[in-house]
């Protein structure tokens, strides 16, 4: 197959939501201690989860839960519900920690996330950035000059639709003005990003490890399917 294009995820698989230590140390819980470093990280972890509902909820908040990058508000919604039962009673704590969820420049690139962008573009290859989220996430690229390396940043929020929804795969390949079969996909969710498939996409997983745990995961996917 002939790769044409690569389209890339963006939570866990270009950049992560690491856990600092300066967010949670001031974080009480109903009782006003401290969160201990295990309910720190499973915050953390509920936060950035790409599938699966992360706490129980009512009617109301499963609604926003499933259409929560599809719509701002129903995001902000069900994640203050989320921290709520995850240990975080005080809504103004969970306010700053929701904000910081939110704000592109909190997010912690891989190692090797601008190699893999600028391989992926200067071997001619057209790049797009294809994320399930409500809030934009191009700030974190043109910080850095890295959307010099991306041609394209489909949007759930934007555009109405969620992997692994196909309308959302097919936006994405239009949008680079790929054939869906000379595409690949990387992504860190065999669920949500492994629906390019359907498409007639390729897909390469990668694992959402800390970002010191991996370091060239992303130029090992391009080298194996032939790119850079």
């Amino acid at each position: 197959m002939t790769i044409s294009a690569v389209l890339f995820d963006f939570s866990g698989t270009l950049f992560r939501l690491e856990q600092d230590e300066s967010w949670l140390t001031e974080l009480t819980n109903h009782d006003g201690e401290p969160l201990d470093i295990e309910a720190q990280a499973e915050l953390m972890r509920r936060m950035t989860a790409p599938v699966g509902q992360v706490v129980e909820l009512d009617a109301e908040h499963v609604h926003a839960w499933h259409n929560r990058d599809r719509d701002p508000g129903l995001h902000r919604k069900v994640y203050l519900e989320v921290l709520k039962k995850s240990g975080v009673p005080h809504a103004d704590q969970a306010e700053a920690l929701y904000n910081r969820l939110i704000t592109p420049s909190q997010w912690t690139p891989y190692p090797d996330t601008e190699a893999a962008l600028k391989a992926a573009s200067e071997a001619g290859l057209k790049v797009g950035v294809l994320s399930n989220i409500a809030f934009d996430i191009r700030p974190a690229f043109t910080a850095r000059g890295w959307d010099a390396y991306v041609d394209e940043f489909v949007l759930s929020f934007e555009v109405g639709a969620i992997k692994p929804e196909l309308e959302i795969f097919r936006k994405a390949v239009q949008a680079l003005g790929v054939p869906a079969t000379e595409t690949l996909m990387v992504g860190d969710s065999e669920e949500a990003d492994g629906g390019a498939r359907a498409l007639g996409c390729e897909f390469a997983l990668v694992d959402p490890l800390p970002t010191v745990d991996r370091p060239d995961a992303l130029l090992t996917a391009l080298r194996t399917h032939g790119v850079a």
